[in-house]
C-alpha cells in the first residue's frame, strides 16, 4: 500500500477544498495551493494589504479552507481536522511539492493550463512522487504528453466525486505509461485509508459514471416531452421506485447545475466520433433555455426545481416544460407505482414498473431500455468488466443496481424479446450471452460470485479479502440461529456475528431473545461475538410502535417486562466471558447505542451518526445508556473528589438532555460514544472484517470478562445543580414545560437520586432508577404525542 504521509492539492475550488478536507480527515497533512490574486479586494484595499501581502497571496486557497467549516454537509469529520491543511499559492510554496507523497491537481478544466503546470511540476517534482489529475473528462494521456517516462509512471487519473468525504467512488485512470504497481498500492490506500471504492476506467471521454449516468439523463428529457410529463411527475418514476437516490432526475440536474451538467454533455459529444452517439449528446432546447435564463439549479435558486415563500412556509414548485412557468407539483398517479411499493423485492419493484402500460411504465422502459443498450455497446470502450460499470454507477450515482445488474433484476431473455419487436439492435455482449444458453450476467455457484465477460464466458468476480458478505455467508450453511428479527452467523475463525435484519433494525421481543441465544451459544462454542449488519443503518433504537401501543393500553406489566427484558441482554453483553466487539455505522440511535456501550470493544465505520436521542420522544435512554455513560465519564476517578465528578456528570446530562448526535465516528469519541481503544474502519465494506480481528485479538490475548462495579454519583446535591441548570433553560425559553419534565427525570437518575453526594451505588441500582423513570415518562400525554409524531412523520415533536 502506498505510504502517503503528506499530501499536496493544487486547486481550491470545490472540489479542491473538499479533496484536501477529505485528506486531513484520514490524518494525512496536506498543503492546498492555488494561485496568486491579480486584484486586491475592497476589504484588502481597506486594510492597506498590497498584492505581495503574504495573507492576500493565500487568499484563494485560504478561501478554499474556509468554505470547509460552513458547508453543509460537512466535509470534515470534526473542525479540528482543518488544522491539518496549511494554505498556500502555487508560487511562494511551489518548491514544498518536492517534499510530499502524492501530489493531486484539481485546476480549471483546460488541457492547456494542466499541460503548463504539469511541466513546471516535474521541475520541482520528486522521484517516485505520485501526481494525479482530478479530471472529470479530459484526456489523461495528452495531460502528459512531453513528461518524462519516469514522470509518466507515476502520474495518474484519480476522479474523485463530489462531495469526496460522502461519495465511495473513485475512478482511477492509467495513462499508457503508468507503473501497475504504482495502481496497485494507490488502490489499497484508497480503499482503506480514504474509505473509496475504486474502479479502473479506460482513459476515454467522462470514464465511466459520468459517461453513463449523463446519457441517462439526456435520454429522460426527450422522453418526458413525448409522454407530456412534468419533472416531478418523471421523480416520482425515476428515483426510489426505480433503486435510485430520492434526488432522482431533475433534483440531482438541480443539485448538480445544469450549467455543470452541460459541460459535462458536450464534452462527451465534442470527443466521440460515433454520429448516433454524438446526436445522444447534443443538450436539448428546454436544457439550453434554462442555462441561457441562468435557471443553473440549487446555486441560482431555481432550475427544473424553484423554492419559494408562502403563506404556509417554503414550498417547492415544478417547472412546466411548455410554459417555462412554475407551478405547484403535482404527484404521478400510475397503478405500477403503487405495486412497486408492495414489492417484496428489487427485482419485483422494477419488473412491476418497466413492464407496465401506464405513463410511469412507459417512462420506466424507455429510460432503462435506452440505459441497458447504450451500457452493453460502450462496454468494451470504457471498461474492462460488466462489474467495473456496476460498482461505478453504484458508488457514484447512488444506484442500487448497476446496468448489468438491474438486466438481471427485470429478465434479460424478456426484456431483449421486447426491445426486439420494438426495432432495438441488440448489442453484441448480450446476443453472446443468450446464444451460449445463459439468461443472466451473473451467477452464484457454490457460494462464489461470477459475471460474464466479453467473449462468452463467466469469471470470479474479485472480492477485496476485507469483505465479508453476511448475506453469502447464510447462502453457504454459516446460520447458527435465526429468527424474523436477527440471526447469529458464523464467520470463520471461531467468531460469530449477531445480525439485525428487523425493519430498520429497530429493537423488539425477537432481537432481544437472539442476544440472549447468542450469549450463550457464543459461551459455550466461540471465542467472540461482532456485532454487526450490513443494511442502510446499524440501528435506529428501539421498536417506537409497540412501545406506544403498550402505552396507550395502559400495560404497564408487560412495557416493565420489555425494559427489564432488555436491561437484562445489555448486561448479559458486559458479563460475557467472551469478547464482544459491536460495528455501528451510519444511524446508530437509542437503543443501537445501548447495543454498543456494554461492548468490550467498538469497531465504527468512519461514517457514524451515533445518539441517544430518546429525548425526542419524550422518553430518556431505558436500557442502561445512563448507567453507561456514567461508567464512561466517571472511569478513574475517586468517588471522594466530588469536585471532579459533578462536570462529567453535567458532560453525560447534557449529551443525553440535549440529545446530542455525533456527525463521524471521531466526533463520537467527544462525547464518548467512542472510547480511545475504540477503532475507526475508513472502508465501510471492511467493517465487519475488522471488528472480526478486533475480537480475535481479545481473545488471543487471554480476555477476561470485567466485574460488576461501584459507581459513584453526585447524589441529592448534585440532582439539585442538574435541575438549576434545567430550569435556567426552560426560563430562557429553551426548553418547554415537557422539556423540563424530562430533564429533572434524567437529572435524578444520573445523580444518583435520593443519596449523600459521593455514594457509590451499584449498576442495578442505576438500572432499577432509569426504568422507572422511563416508564413514568412513557405514561404522559405529551411524550405518547411526540411518540405519534415521530412514527407518522419522522421528526420530533416540540411540546
Amino acid at each position: 500500500m502506498a505510504r502517503v504521509k503528506k499530501a499536496a492539492v493544487l486547486g481550491s475550488g470545490v472540489m479542491g477544498a473538499a479533496i484536501a478536507g477529505h485528506l486531513a480527515n484520514v490524518g494525512v497533512p496536506t498543503y492546498l495551493l492555488d494561485i496568486v490574486p491579480r486584484d486586491l479586494t475592497e476589504q484588502e484595499k481597506a486594510k492597506g494589504l498590497t498584492l505581495n501581502d503574504k495573507v492576500v497571496r493565500n487568499r484563494l486557497a485560504q478561501a478554499g479552507k474556509d468554505r470547509l467549516l460552513k458547508e453543509k454537509p460537512a466535509p470534515l469529520f470534526t473542525r479540528e481536522a482543518a488544522g491539518l491543511i496549511q494554505v498556500g499559492n502555487m508560487e511562494d510554496d511551489f518548491d514544498k511539492l518536492g517534499g510530499v507523497d502524492w501530489i493531486i491537481e484539481v485546476v480549471v478544466e483546460n488541457l492547456k493550463i494542466k499541460q503548463d503546470l504539469f511541466a513546471r511540476l516535474e521541475k520541482v517534482w520528486k522521484p517516485g512522487t505520485i501526481v494525479s489529475s482530478n479530471t472529470s473528462g479530459i484526456s489523461i494521456n495528452k495531460m502528459v504528453e512531453g513528461r518524462s517516462e519516469e514522470f509518466k509512471k507515476h502520474f495518474l487519473g484519480t476522479h474523485f466525486f463530489n462531495p469526496p468525504r460522502y461519495m465511495k467512488l473513485l475512478e482511477m485512470i492509467p495513462n499508457r505509461s503508468t507503473d501497475p504497481a504504482i495502481l496497485t498500492e494507490m488502490k489499497a490506500f484508497a480503499e482503506e485509508v480514504l474509505g473509496k471504492g475504486v474502479v479502473f476506467c479506460k482513459d476515454t471521454p467522462n470514464f465511466i459514471a459520468n459517461r453513463i449516468g449523463t446519457y441517462g439523463l439526456q435520454i429522460t428529457l426527450p422522453v418526458m416531452e413525448e409522454l407530456g410529463l412534468g419533472p416531478d411527475e418523471v421523480d416520482a418514476v425515476t428515483g426510489r421506485a426505480m433503486g435510485r437516490p430520492k434526488s432522482a432526475t431533475f433534483r440531482t440536474l438541480d443539485l448538480v447545475g445544469l450549467d455543470t451538467f452541460v459541460h459535462v454533455a458536450d464534452n462527451v459529444r465534442e470527443n466521440v466520433s460515433d454520429p448516433a452517439e454524438k446526436e445522444a449528446f447534443v443538450v436539448s432546447p428546454l436544457m439550453k433555455k434554462l442555462v441561457d435564463n441562468k435557471w443553473l439549479g440549487e446555486k441560482s435558486g431555481q432550475g427544473f426545481y424553484k423554492k419559494v415563500k408562502t403563506e404556509k412556509g417554503k414550498e417547492i414548485l415544478a417547472l412546466d416544460p411548455k410554459t417555462l412557468e412554475y407551478r405547484p407539483r403535482k404527484k404521478l398517479k400510475a397503478r405500477s407505482l403503487d405495486q412497486a411499493k408492495r414489492a417484496k423485492t428489487l427485482p419485483e419493484q422494477l419488473q412491476a414498473l418497466v413492464y407496465a402500460d401506464d405513463a410511469a411504465g412507459k417512462l420506466a422502459w424507455q429510460i432503462t431500455k435506452k440505459v441497458l443498450i447504450y451500457s452493453a455497446n460502450r462496454l468494451e470502450e470504457i471498461a474492462d468488466d460488466i462489474v467495473s460499470v456496476d460498482q461505478a454507477m453504484k458508488w457514484g450515482f447512488n444506484w442500487e443496481l448497476g446496468p448489468f445488474e438491474m438486466w438481471d433484476a427485470i429478465g434479460v431473455e424478456k426484456s431483449v424479446a421486447r426491445m426486439r419487436e420494438e426495432g432495438e439492435t441488440i448489442p453484441k455482449l448480450v446476443e453472446d450471452l443468450l446464444a451460449s444458453g445463459q439468461k443472466t450476467f451473473y451467477k452464484t455457484e457454490q457460494g462464489k460470485r461470477y459475471s460474464f465477460f466479453v467473449g462468452g464466458k463467466y469469471g470470479e468476480v474479485a472480492e477485496h479479502e476485507k469483505e465479508i458478505s453476511l448475506g453469502r455467508l447464510k447462502e453457504q450453511g454459516k446460520l447458527i440461529k435465526g429468527n424474523k428479527g436477527a440471526s447469529l452467523i458464523d464467520i470463520g475463525d471461531d467468531i460469530a456475528c449477531l445480525e439485525f435484519h428487523s425493519p430498520k433494525q429497530a429493537i423488539g421481543a425477537d432481537i432481544i431473545s437472539m442476544i440472549n441465544t447468542a450469549v450463550k451459544e457464543v459461551d459455550a462454542n466461540y471465542r467472540g461475538l461482532v456485532i454487526g449488519n450490513q443494511a442502510p443503518n446499524f440501528c435506529v433504537g428501539a421498536n417506537l410502535m409497540l412501545m406506544l401501543m403498550e402505552a396507550q393500553d395502559h400495560n404497564w406489566p408487560e412495557l416493565d417486562l420489555m425494559v427489564r427484558q432488555f436491561q437484562k441482554a445489555m448486561g448479559s453483553l458486559r458479563y460475557l466471558n467472551r469478547p464482544v466487539v459491536a460495528a455501528p455505522f451510519g444511524m446508530a440511535l437509542g437503543g443501537g447505542v445501548e447495543v454498543c456501550l456494554p461492548a468490550d470493544r467498538i469497531q465504527a465505520s468512519a461514517e457514524l451518526y451515533m445518539g441517544l436521542v430518546e429525548v425526542g420522544v419524550g422518553l430518556i435512554p431505558g436500557g442502561g445508556g445512563n448507567k453507561e455513560m456514567l461508567l464512561r465519564w466517571t472511569e478513574g476517578i475517586d468517588p471522594a473528589d466530588r469536585v471532579a465528578l459533578q462536570p462529567l456528570v453535567n458532560h453525560v446530562f447534557m449529551t443525553i438532555g440535549q440529545a446530542k448526535v455525533s456527525t463521524s465516528a471521531q466526533e463520537a469519541r467527544k462525547y464518548k460514544f467512542l472510547r480511545s481503544c475504540d477503532g475507526i474502519t475508513a472502508n465501510q465494506d471492511h467493517l465487519i472484517y475488522d471488528a472480526k480481528q478486533v475480537a480475535l485479538g481479545l481473545a488471543k490475548a487471554g480476555y477476561q470478562a470485567p466485574q460488576p462495579r461501584q459507581i459513584p454519583v453526585v447524589g441529592e446535591t448534585g440532582y439539585n445543580v442538574l435541575k438549576l441548570g434545567a430550569y435556567g433553560m426552560l426560563k430562557s425559553g429553551y426548553i418547554s414545560e415537557h422539556d423540563y419534565k424530562i430533564a429533572c427525570k434524567l437529572a435524578y437518575v444520573l445523580s444518583g437520586g435520593e443519596v449523600p453526594e459521593g455514594t457509590p451505588v451499584s449498576e442495578q441500582y442505576l438500572l432499577d432508577l432509569e426504568r422507572e423513570a422511563f416508564l413514568s415518562l412513557a405514561g404522559e400525554p405529551k411524550t405518547q404525542a411526540r411518540m405519534q409524531y415521530m412514527l407518522a412523520k419522522g421528526k420530533p415533536l416540540r411540546n
